[in-house]
């Protein structure tokens, strides 16, 4: 019992990428890297949150409209436009350029956001 104990520590270790040389992993090396997390943007309250998203070139941003009306995510220079998003409607846009997107609601002007992209 106290070997199978054992053995199933060093094995959840190997797969944690904890376990040390000579824990019995030969060459085995676990990556535990983390998935990087999609950018995202709630539309809620009539506002954007966060106001400002800084992310990567090549970022995909996705916004979803957690209002109970409906809402747009339009570029102030033209770059993209979301369709009227419903109640858990998503929009997404790949920015494939390092600068300063800014963006407003075309339904409530007075809403605006930011992704600054680097």
């Amino acid at each position: 019992m106290r070997r199978s104990v054992s053995t199933a520590v060093v094995l959840v270790a190997l797969a944690l990428g904890i376990a040390g040389p000579g824990a019995g992993a030969g060459n085995f090396s676990a990556s535990a890297q983390p998935k990087p997390e999609t950018p995202e943007v709630k539309i809620d309250n009539f506002s954007f949150g966060p106001g400002t998203l800084t992310v990567p070139v090549g970022s995909t941003v996705t916004w979803t409209n957690r209002d109970d009306i409906p809402h747009t995510v339009v570029s102030t220079e033209g770059v993209f436009k979301s369709k009227v998003l419903d109640t858990d409607e998503k929009f997404s846009f790949t920015f494939s350029k390092a600068g300063s997107y800014p963006y407003f609601c075309s339904i409530h002007p007075k809403m605006t956001g930011r992704v600054v992209v680097q």
